[in-house]
């Protein structure tokens, strides 16, 4: 089945807490890759923050992953690793979660964006 899309297109992947996961696997993102390796990571309160960073480094090595979702509050986890990625793809984007709203002064992604836009070129 991953080989398939493949060919047909790119994946996301998720990172978050059983419930993002659970609720995107359930609308068709999950596949496991010729290598039996999911596109999902299930975090819970037992897993180490060194699992998470191995797991987003994983997925940024892929190429059949276009786009990594992941819980803000597990981002800020990782910052340090996010931050550094400036490629475009996979797009790094954080999402909130069901017990942790999402708090737009903490997304790296918009931090970048602001600064290339100047609020008065958008104003009509």
């Amino acid at each position: 089945m991953a080989l398939h899309s493949a060919i047909k297109g790119k994946l996301i992947s998720v990172i978050g807490d059983e419930d993002t996961c659970v609720g995107f696997l359930l609308g068709g993102v999950g596949e496991i890759n010729k290598n039996r390796h999911p596109n999902f990571m299930v975090v819970d309160k037992n897993t180490a923050v060194s699992e998470i960073e191995d797991c987003f480094k994983r997925f940024l090595k892929r190429d059949d992953i276009d786009i990594i979702l992941i819980n803000q509050t597990y981002a800020e986890l990782i910052r340090h690793i996010i931050d550094a990625h400036t490629s475009p793809v996979p797009a790094v984007l954080e999402i909130p979660s069901k017990d942790h709203p999402y708090d737009a002064s903490k997304d790296s992604i918009l931090r970048r964006a602001r600064g290339m836009f100047n609020p008065e070129d958008l104003v009509r």
